[in-house]
C-alpha cells in the first residue's frame, strides 16, 4: 500500500506532502498489526523503517525518529548492505525534516556505498541533495543532484523530473540569497577527526607524528612509524627490531614485543613474535586468533582473510569460517577498486586453479566457480 501510494513534491519546501492524511494513517495502522507478528530482524527492520517514512510525511517526527533508530538497529543486525542502507536513508530523512543536519548527512554519505545498485545510489544523492537545500548549501545540493542524473537520469522519467524541481527550487533560492559555503569535502561530512599523521624529523631521521597543522603532537624518537586505527600505532625504536604500540598521546600501550606487526582493524591486529606466523592480538595484547598463518590481511565486520596452505577466512575467535583452500581472493569492484577479503555485501571473489567463484563470509558459495576467460 504504501509503495502505491501518490506523494506530492512540494517545489518549494522539496518534502513530501499527501492529500489524504487519514489513508496515510490506516497505511501506518496496517505497519503496526504488522510489526506484531514480525520476529525476525529483517521484517522488523523493513516495517519499523516504513513507518517511520508514514509517520514523517504525517509530521509526527517523534515517533518517525524512535522508529527510524530502532530500524537502523535491527538491519544492521542482519548483516545486509542495502537494508542497512534503506534504513539509514530513512532515518536521515527524520533527521532532516527535524532539522538535524549534520547527522542525517553523515548518515547518507555512510549510506552510500559503491556495491549498490545505481537506483538506490541515485535516490540517496538526490535526498543528500534536499538536506543540503534546507542548510543552504546550494552548490553541493547541485553537486548531489548531478550524481543523481548520471547514475539514473536517462533511465529514470519520475527522477528527472523531481531533480528539475529540486534544481528549479535551487535557483530561486540562489537568486535571493546566493549559493552559500563552499562544498564540504567527504571527511568533512563523515565528521571524521584528523589523526595524528607520521612525520619525519628531517635532523634526526627519526619520525614522530603530526596534527593537521603540521605541528609534532608526538616526539619524533622512532626508527619507523605506522598510521593510527583505532586511535593505536605500531612503533619501532631505533635500537630495537622489535615493534611497540603506543596511543594518541604517544604513551606506550605495549612494550616492544613484535618481529612484525599491521595496523588494527575492528579491534584487532595481526602480529608476529616469532618463526610461528602470524596471529591477532586485541589492545591489550591478549592473543584473540593462534598464530600459524603465512600472510593476512585485516578484519573487517569480524572476518579476515588468511593464507595457511591457501587462502580462506577466519572470525574474531581463529575459527576457519572459509577453507584454506583458494589460490586467491581477488574482489574488484565496480569503481575498478580492489579490496583485501569479502566486500561490504559480505561477498568475495575466490581464485581455484584459475576457476573464479563468489563466496559469502560464512563459506557458502554462492556463484559456483567458472573459467577465468568466461
Amino acid at each position: 500500500m504504501l509503495a502505491r501510494f501518490r506523494w506530492r513534491l512540494d517545489p518549494v519546501t522539496l518534502r513530501e506532502t499527501v492529500d489524504d492524511p487519514e489513508e496515510l494513517r490506516e497505511v501506518r495502522e496496517r505497519l503496526t498489526e504488522k510489526l506484531a507478528s514480525a520476529l525476525d530482524n529483517r521484517s522488523r527492520a523493513r516495517l519499523l523503517s516504513l513507518r517511520a517514512v508514514a509517520s514523517r510525511v504525517l509530521n509526527d517526527l517523534d515517533d518517525a525518529l524512535a522508529d527510524g533508530r530502532m530500524a537502523l538497529t535491527y538491519a544492521e543486525a542482519t548483516g545486509e548492505l542495502r537494508r542497512a542502507a534503506l534504513a539509514q536513508a530513512r532515518l536521515a530523512h527524520v533527521l532532516r525534516w527535524r532539522g538535524e543536519f549534520a547527522e542525517a548527512d553523515r548518515l547518507f554519505a555512510e549510506a552510500n556505498s559503491i556495491e549498490l545498485p545505481d537506483r538506490l545510489r541515485a535516490a540517496l544523492h538526490e535526498h543528500a541533495a534536499r538536506c543540503c537545500y534546507d542548510q543552504g548549501r546550494l552548490i553541493e545540493a547541485c553537486h548531489h543532484f548531478e550524481r543523481a542524473l548520471d547514475l539514473r537520469g536517462e533511465q529514470d522519467a519520475e527522477l528527472l523530473d523531481r531533480v528539475r524541481t529540486g534544481l528549479d527550487a535551487v535557483a530561486s533560492r540562489a537568486e535571493e540569497g546566493g549559493f552559500g559555503p563552499y562544498p564540504r569535502s567527504w571527511d568533512e561530512v563523515l565528521e571524521r577527526d584528523r589523526t595524528p599523521v607520521p612525520a619525519r624529523d628531517g635532523g634526526q631521521g627519526l619520525w614522530g607524528y603530526a596534527d593537521a597543522e603540521g605541528d609534532m603532537v608526538v616526539a619524533a624518537r622512532y626508527a619507523e612509524a605506522q598510521p593510527f586505527r583505532d586511535g593505536l600505532a605500531w612503533v619501532r625504536g631505533p635500537q630495537t627490531d622489535r615493534w611497540s604500540l603506543i596511543n594518541l598521546a604517544g604513551e606506550t600501550v605495549l612494550e616492544p614485543t613484535y618481529l612484525a606487526a599491521r595496523p588494527f582493524s575492528d579491534g584487532l591486529a595481526w602480529v608476529v613474535r616469532d618463526e610461528s606466523g602470524w596471529h591477532a592480538v586485541d589492545a591489550t595484547g591478549a592473543v584473540a586468533v593462534p598464530p600459524g598463518f603465512a600472510d593476512v590481511r585485516p578484519f573487517h565486520k569480524g572476518v579476515a582473510v588468511v593464507r595457511r596452505e591457501g587462502w580462506g577466512a577466519v572470525d574474531r575467535t581463529g575459527r576457519i569460517v572459509v577453507p584454506t583452500r583458494y589460490h586467491g581472493f581477488h574482489t574488484t569492484l565496480a569503481d575498478g577498486h580492489h579490496v583485501d577479503g569479502f566486500t561490504e555485501e559480505g561477498l568475495a571473489v575466490v581464485d581455484l586453479a584459475g576457476r573464479k567463484g563468489v563466496v559469502d563470509r560464512s563459506g557458502q558459495v554462492i556463484v559456483r566457480r567458472t573459467a577465468s576467460g568466461a
